[in-house]
């Protein structure tokens, strides 16, 4: 296997993981890795209650330099709110409790269980 496909292996697991997490937060889970164009993809789209939430999932591996949360900078953030749009555009008009950014970040140690940190809101 070489580096970009263990890479999309990581980042499929990552996925899995933070799908099942928001599902178990009592959210339901739309959609998954919704590309637009050469825009670019969301990775989960979810409903909470009355908000669509455009979720951004970043996989590490124990010990990598930066933690995942701190893949997601205000330019990401503010392209994650266009795609919601464009989302939005081909899927029906925004929910009454408007479209959120959420940003789950898995990290796989060496030995153990993995951790998964979901931040509501986070951008």
């Amino acid at each position: 296997m070489n580096t970009s496909q263990a890479r999309g292996a990581l980042g499929r697991y990552g996925e899995e993981l933070a799908a099942r997490r928001l599902a178990e937060a009592g959210m339901t889970v739309l959609e998954r890795n919704w590309r637009c164009g050469r825009t670019g993809e969301i990775d989960i789209v979810a409903r909470d209650g009355d908000a669509l939430v455009v979720c951004e999932v970043k996989t590490r591996r124990a010990g990598s330099f930066e933690h995942p949360m701190a893949a997601v900078t205000p330019a990401k953030a503010e392209r994650l709110r266009g795609l919601a749009e464009r989302w939005l555009q081909e899927h029906g008009a925004a929910p009454p409790g408007g479209v959120r950014v959420d940003v789950v970040g898995v990290s796989l140690p060496d030995r153990g269980a993995p951790v998964v940190e979901h931040v509501r809101g986070a951008a």
